[in-house]
């Protein structure tokens, strides 16, 4: 994989007032009798008839790696404007479109530019003359992505979390005082829908225009890092939106029997709602490797969410997902080798700190051993929370071994190199309803509605012993946003009422008695794992103990080396006395509560679990 040549694609400010544009468009060609041209308007004569889009004709060439490639030059103060009064001709942000003219099929317009660093409302690119780039804080040079043991991760839609980007980094302080250290941010990418969970993308080369602009976002990063946090984002690559991505619609518009981007590759896991992505291209290949590029570099994330790797998953040797995350991680480590003060945050430990997280849900450990992904997602855990919390047969040893990442590899080696891996831990994402509907659910009095149904709040206390489960288990432990003020609203399986409707986080919930006593016990579990380095880098035992399971009781005990922390939940409405021998002779504090025992490694005690809690009883 190669680098794309952004520097003459995509609408850049090459002066005071010019504006460059580049894009390439494999197989339309002059030799066909097609042309290519871009239709501009300044931002504030958008929405008045008076003022029509300046029509500007493209050049074209030949790129000897990607084939016809379009460009041109706009000088806005030698151009006429469209009219008097117009804002054309002064600073400020500019819309554009592609127009292709084709002898056989007439005029194709709004073609979104896919090398676009900023977005319009629905259709339209952007670009910004005057645009004052984002100056990082002093800090910034010294952040450090943290290792990938010490990561406890919350994911988050910013539309939803707090209005926007501004929002979202107002929450910062909140989300560091919780305990978290890493947020995962759903798709920020620029989407058609103004209310859009953002996984059918039109645009990868920038924040789109609901969130803010591109210094919003590196506001954002340069906050969290600040606060100790990493970012990682959501990235889309396996498939893009049907109808406006502009390699799936320029060529179907153009009834084009092949396509030099978008084509059948692995699999389809969105039934055909998106185009999918055929990476034997090199323009595929390098166009994405470019976009992860982009974003480490001009926002400074610490990684990836890859979304829907099935859908590019063509073997570890294949040109798909595994070359991608392979190039990804060498880029980073030819750069750490070459200081570049771009990438001097991923070093510090054996292995360059970049977070590659697979979403691969059918065979997350085969894409951790078969990638140089670093983590995955993986919805056993949470599968295995809800048969307990359903009280299915073998529910809480099912459970109980989830918790340990029962069969996943913890480190690999790949082209000579060990490294290590590791999956999330989650029993809510935004895929799922929230956890509290297991427990039942409620129809709110203002609305009839199947689509509003939540989860019964008074029952909040049940979510306590699977949050003690959670922190303290093996691998990265995960929220979704809200989570921990026991958010309750279900999701549909499918169609607009689940992508297309905004749940925000009701922040209401932090000053009601549920919210503060599910946060007081998120703070308390987090500050355990934080100090206890069993938990952060431990194995993981589960006792199958059927005196536990018949009492509702799961038990697990985190260790490393002589330090050793033993977890004890009880899942049921009355307290439980179960038998249970400490592994070692001394004094055992629980850490919820402060209690100490003296006890020997050879006698047995009974657990008086308290219902629907548990105890976290830690060594000296």
């Amino acid at each position: 994989m190669q680098s794309l040549p952004l520097d003459t694609l995509g609408a850049r400010e090459t002066g005071p007032t010019t504006i460059s544009l580049g894009v390439l468009f494999p197989w339309v060609t002059p030799a066909n009798g097609q042309s290519v041209s871009a239709r501009v308007i300044h931002e504030r004569d958008q929405f008045l008839q008076r003022y029509p889009a300046v029509e500007v004709a493209l050049s074209h060439s030949v790129d000897p790696s990607y084939g016809d490639r379009w460009s041109a030059t706009i000088d806005v103060a030698a151009t006429p404007p469209p009219g008097p009064g117009s804002a054309w001709g002064s600073t400020g942000r500019y819309l554009y479109r592609y127009v292709v003219s084709d002898p056989n099929r007439g005029e194709v317009d709004w073609i979104i530019d896919p090398f676009a660093r900023e977005f319009g409302t629905g259709k339209q690119s952007a670009v910004t003359l005057g645009y004052a780039p984002y100056t990082w804080s002093a800090g910034e040079a010294a952040w450090r992505t943290p290792e990938q043991a010490e990561l406890v991760m919350c994911e988050l839609n910013a539309a939803e979390y707090n209005v926007d980007l501004a929002g979202a980094a107002a929450m910062l302080p909140y989300l560091a005082d919780l305990g978290v250290n890493c947020i995962s941010l759903m798709p920020l990418t620029n989407v058609a829908a103004q209310i859009d969970w953002g996984y059918l993308p039109i645009g990868y080369f920038g924040v789109d225009e609901r969130f803010g602009r591109r210094s919003d976002f590196q506001a954002l990063v340069d906050a969290a890092h600040t606060h100790g946090i990493a970012v990682i984002v959501d990235a889309v690559y396996g498939h893009a939106s049907r109808a406006l991505f502009p390699y799936q619609y320029l060529y179907d518009a153009l009834a084009y029997h092949d396509n030099p981007f978008m084509g059948p590759f692995a699999l389809d896991l969105f039934n055909n709602q998106g185009a999918s992505v055929d990476y034997r291209h090199p323009l595929v290949q390098d166009f994405y490797f470019t976009v992860n590029q982009f974003w480490l570099e001009t926002f400074h994330v610490d990684g990836f969410r890859y979304d829907c790797v099935p859908n590019y998953w063509d073997g570890p040797e294949g040109v798909g997902y595994a070359n991608l995350a392979y190039n990804t991680w060498q880029l980073v480590k030819s750069r750490l080798a070459a200081d570049d003060p771009d990438y001097t945050r991923f070093g510090g430990a054996p292995q360059p700190a970049l977070i590659q997280c697979a979403e691969y849900l059918d065979n997350a450990p085969g894409v951790l051993s078969q990638s140089y992904s670093t983590s995955a997602w993986q919805d056993e855990t949470l599968h295995a929370a809800e048969s307990c919390a359903q009280g299915a047969a073998g529910g809480i040893p099912r459970f109980g071994l989830a918790l340990g990442l029962q069969g996943f590899p913890e480190s690999v080696v790949i082209n000579g190199e060990t490294l290590g891996r590791t999956a999330l831990q989650y029993i809510e994402t935004h895929d799922h309803s929230r956890f509290l509907a297991q427990f039942g659910v409620v129809q709110p009095d203002e609305a009839a509605d199947p689509l509003f149904l939540v989860g019964d709040r008074s029952r909040w206390y049940k979510l306590q012993p699977y949050l003690i489960a959670l922190f303290l288990a093996k691998g990265i432990p995960m929220l979704w946003e809200g989570q921990e003020l026991g958010e309750d609203y279900t999701l549909p399986g499918n169609g607009l009422g689940r992508v297309g409707l905004l749940r925000p986080v009701t922040w209401q919930y932090f000053y009601e008695d549920a919210g503060r006593r599910l946060i007081e016990l998120t703070r308390s579990l987090l500050a355990t794992r934080r100090t206890r380095t069993e938990i952060v880098r431990g194995t993981h035992f589960y006792y199958p103990d059927p005196s536990h399971e018949a009492a509702g009781v799961m038990a697990f005990r985190r260790q490393l080396n002589a330090h050793t922390t033993i977890i004890a939940v009880n899942f049921t409405d009355f307290p439980a006395a179960v038998p249970f021998v400490f592994p070692a002779t001394g004094i055992w504090t629980e850490a919820l509560h402060g209690e100490q025992i003296a006890v020997s490694s050879t006698d047995w005690r009974m657990l008086l679990v308290p219902s629907n809690y548990g105890q976290v009883w830690t060594t000296a």
